[in-house]
């Protein structure tokens, strides 16, 4: 059975949310698919520790202030959960769960939405997907020998799956720190690795002066002034509290990349080795974006070609929250809110 509607938003996270909030504002036609059973995006599969780098006021989507987690400054990423939960409830979002989108296609002047329950026709898509389903792990000379365990950020959820073992953390970015951390303060044997020396942010700086930073960047940008760099001009790791802990401790040194990994551990350019049980690997991820293969629209690094949200080889389909390359800091519960505006007025331009 095929059913039809003026919008196909692609993903029901946070991106997808703050997509439907601003649709309903402007009395669009749509429907949310997501691939999950239940509500909250990614934050549903991060690790337990995990915490927001702002207080809730400057964590939240548009419309709809996050409530203070009681007890914390920065809430844990069950409170996210909950705040999503509750914003889509809020305003009534037609969310349908438990459906995989397998492809978009163009159908003349509609596109296509092929899922896992059937097809939908649109005349525009919104793809907002996120990049969770897709973590990076680098090939690394010896990969497969390993003899322990191997995952990625999306595995890991607490220190005590780690009694006893030596642990490996590989990565420079916020997850690689916190996770290290997390580890550490845990007593648990923790290596760190980056490929290059950690960049750590100044301690009063949260995610209220990184949204600060971000907006500032593309003031300049739209205004044809120098690229201020941003957020990465100041630093790759967040000092949040935990961090901070470990750190001041000394349990947060890291080391230069290794080069192998044996049957038993990691050796070093210089010849040096030592030993690991578990390898995790906080290196990143992708855009998540199989589902819009048929289009054929990927150029380098993966990515689509864009003007602001707005696909440039089909103009009909717009990608939201992948960072800042669909708009700066749109990968974040603040930041996303004014790019899923954008998006929503050009559509419904497109409708008219």
């Amino acid at each position: 059975m095929t059913q039809q509607a003026d919008v196909v938003v692609v993903g029901g996270g946070q991106a997808g949310l703050a997509a439907g909030y601003h649709l309903r504002r402007l009395g669009v036609d749509f429907v949310i698919l997501d691939g999950q059973s239940t509500p909250g995006g990614a934050w549903q599969h991060t690790w337990d520790s995990l915490r927001l780098f702002s207080p809730a006021a400057y964590s939240s989507l548009p419309g709809r202030l996050m409530p203070p987690q009681p007890g914390e400054v920065y809430p844990d990423a069950g409170h996210v959960v909950e705040y999503l939960a509750d914003y889509e409830k809020r305003y009534a979002l037609p969310i349908q769960r438990g459906v995989r989108v397998d492809g978009v296609h163009r159908d003349g002047t509609f596109l296509r939405v092929e899922t896992d329950a059937g097809s939908w026709r649109a005349r525009s898509v919104i793809s907002a997907t996120g990049t969770w389903a897709r973590p990076f792990v680098p090939a690394v000379v010896g990969q497969e020998l390993f003899a322990g365990r191997q995952l990625h950020t999306t595995g890991y959820r607490r220190p005590a799956d780690f009694t006893g073992q030596r642990a490996a953390v590989v990565g420079g970015g916020n997850s690689g720190a916190q996770i290290a951390a997390d580890l550490a303060l845990a007593g648990i044997d923790t290596a760190w690795m980056t490929q290059r020396p950690p960049r750590f942010l100044g301690d009063d700086i949260d995610g209220r002066a990184l949204f600060d930073v971000a907006t500032a960047r593309r003031h300049a940008l739209e205004a044809g002034r120098t690229d201020t760099g941003g957020v990465a001009s100041l630093g790759d790791i967040v000092a949040v509290p935990p961090v901070r802990a470990a750190r001041n401790a000394g349990l947060l040194s890291a080391r230069e990349m290794f080069t192998e990994l044996t049957a038993t551990g990691m050796r070093w350019p210089d010849g040096t080795w030592a030993a690991a049980d578990a390898v995790i690997w906080c290196t990143g991820f992708r855009p998540a974006l199989a589902h819009l293969t048929p289009l054929q629209l990927r150029g380098g690094r993966g990515h689509i070609a864009t003007d602001g949200t707005r696909a440039i080889g089909e103009p009909r389909l717009h990608l939201l929250g992948y960072g800042d390359w669909t708009g700066p800091a749109s990968a974040t519960l603040i930041g996303v809110g004014r790019t899923a505006r954008d998006a929503a007025q050009q559509i419904r331009i497109l409708l008219r």
